[in-house]
């Protein structure tokens, strides 16, 4: 059974994570000189989108192992083996994306998603406890720890910025051969490395297990007294926001040891995005069962059930359209033609999901995957 609101708030991170990837020329800075309009529009979507919408994305893509784990426990399967062959597959996806764009999240997913096997049988009280200690942000905790103790430690870094060059000269310059190539040999190193180096690791994990927990809670179905939970998490969530946004406002972050000023900043930073993300998906959730706005919100779980098939065309429409292979618009394209250009493929995608999913059950690229993942099962 689909949950209409998981898909609405799928489809509504979808479009959100597209907007900013064309903005961003996926992944490929490359812009004409933005006017102060191009610049604020630049500022607002990215303050208001930019790891808000990856975070509600993880938060579901949690549910969903919850959901496809508890669907076969009650038939009397163990689903954990055939998890991980799902996440081989989505890793498969991963790299078929990879060569159109290099700032795939599919293998980051894949991978981390394998670490949620081991604590799918776990108890709610493993689950609060491994969330919050990859809440506190670890790796920036000891960096920042250590440099207190040691001031010669430095910050995380892994040399990606060579990489990045190289990515950057495929997409300005390359054919579509070239960046696909370029991108399979570096965009693994690029994602994983940017991830590690500003917290976002940790921080998809730990996203991943609150989706689980909310999972096993029935938080997104309307009984009980869920929805006054979600209105507690919405206050919470606007109290949480207020303290973190003044920590970023006032503490002299570029003042302090750089190591120190650093992981500080990875880390409130990190707590400010996920309490905006709470306000998202604890505000659209009440929305969705308390008003008549559900109808316009129902509108959006066409593309939710459709997100591995909206992410693929995307990035290889997106590059197209920017890429010296495509189009080549990075040279014309400020931010405003940009958001525009998004919000026209966003518009073109609804109507493309809404007649799919009006004929099938699944998108093209789910149905696929889903039938692998069954590979050999009657």
């Amino acid at each position: 059974m689909r949950i209409n609101v998981v898909d609405s708030l799928r489809g509504f991170a979808v479009v959100g994570i597209i907007i900013i990837h064309f903005l961003e020329h996926l992944n490929f800075y490359s812009f004409p000189e933005p006017t102060a309009f191009e610049q604020g529009l630049w500022d607002t979507v990215f303050y208001l989108g930019s790891n808000k919408m990856y975070a509600i994305f993880a938060l579901l893509f949690g549910l969903s192992c919850y959901i496809q784990h508890h669907n076969q426990e009650v038939k009397g399967n163990d689903f954990r083996g055939r998890f991980a062959w799902r996440m081989l597959l989505l890793l498969g996806w991963g790299m078929v994306d990879l060569m159109f764009f290099n700032g795939d999240i599919l293998c980051t997913y894949a991978v981390l998603g394998l670490f949620l096997i081991p604590l799918v049988k776990a108890s709610n009280k493993v689950l609060v406890g491994v969330a919050l200690l990859l809440f506190l942000q670890p790796i920036e905790l000891a960096y920042l720890i250590a440099a207190v103790i040691d001031p010669s430690v430095s910050s995380m870094d892994l040399g990606m910025g060579a990489l990045w060059g190289k990515a950057f000269d495929a997409c300005a310059n390359g054919s579509i051969i070239d960046v696909a190539k370029t991108n399979l040999e570096c965009g693994l190193q690029i994602n994983f490395g940017w991830a590690l180096e500003n917290g976002r690791l940790t921080q998809t994990l730990f996203l991943f297990i609150v989706g689980m927990f909310v999972g096993r809670t029935r938080l997104f179905i309307d009984e009980g007294n869920h929805m006054r939970i979600w209105k507690m998490v919405m206050v919470s969530s606007v109290i949480g926001y207020v303290v973190m946004q003044t920590l970023l406002l006032v503490l002299p972050f570029g003042d302090m040891h750089a190591t120190i000023g650093k992981s500080a900043e990875i880390m409130v930073s990190s707590w400010r995005n996920f309490a905006m993300m709470a306000f998202y998906v604890s505000g659209i959730t009440l929305l969705y069962y308390r008003t008549s706005v559900q109808k316009v919100i129902n509108h959006l779980a066409c593309i939710g059930k459709m997100s591995l098939t909206d992410y693929l065309l995307q990035s290889i429409i997106g590059g197209f359209i920017f890429y010296n292979w495509g189009l080549n618009l990075h040279t014309v394209s400020g931010h405003a033609m940009s958001f525009v250009l998004g919000i026209v493929f966003c518009i073109c995608l609804y109507f493309f999901c809404r007649m799919w999913t009006s004929r099938f059950q699944r998108g093209p690229l789910e149905e696929i995957w889903r039938r692998l993942t069954w590979i050999g099962k009657k």
